[in-house]
C-alpha cells in the first residue's frame, strides 16, 4: 500500500514516482531519526491495558509522535538539499534497551507538476 503525505509545497511518498509530477532532479539520500524513551508511567498503563485487553493508546501515541518527528527531520534534510519531495520512503522501527527508534529514509527529489 502506498503512503503519500502532502505538506504545503512538499510531498512524501513510499512509491518510486509521484503521480502527476515529473522528477526534474535527484538530490540524494535523506534520512530522519527519532529516539524516544519509554517512561515508567506509560509502561505501567500499557501493562494494565494488556491485562484487561484493548489497545495501548499511550504506546500508539508515542509511535505516532516518533514517526512524525522522524518524517519532520527527513523533510527538513530534503529541503536543505533543494528538494520539494521525497520518494521511496522506508520506515523502520527498532527497540534499543528501553528506547524506541524510528528511522526514515528516502530519495530527495525536485519535481514539477505535469
Amino acid at each position: 500500500m502506498a503512503f503519500t503525505y502532502r505538506k504545503p509545497g512538499f510531498l512524501l511518498t513510499t512509491t518510486p514516482t509521484l503521480e502527476g509530477h515529473e522528477i526534474v532532479e535527484y538530490k540524494g539520500l535523506v534520512v530522519g531519526e527519532a529516539i524516544i524513551g519509554a517512561n515508567i508511567f506509560r509502561d505501567f498503563l500499557a501493562a494494565v491495558r494488556d491485562v484487561v485487553g484493548g489497545r495501548s493508546g499511550a504506546y500508539e501515541n508515542a509511535l505516532n509522535d516518533a514517526r512524525d518527528m522522524a518524517l519532520g527531520e527527513l523533510t527538513e534534510n530534503a529541503r536543505r538539499n533543494g528538494a520539494n519531495a521525497v520518494i521511496g520512503i522506508d520506515l523502520d522501527y527498532e527497540t534499543i534497551n528501553q528506547m524506541l527508534m524510528v528511522c526514515v529514509s528516502g530519495t530527495a527529489v525536485l519535481t514539477r507538476p505535469r
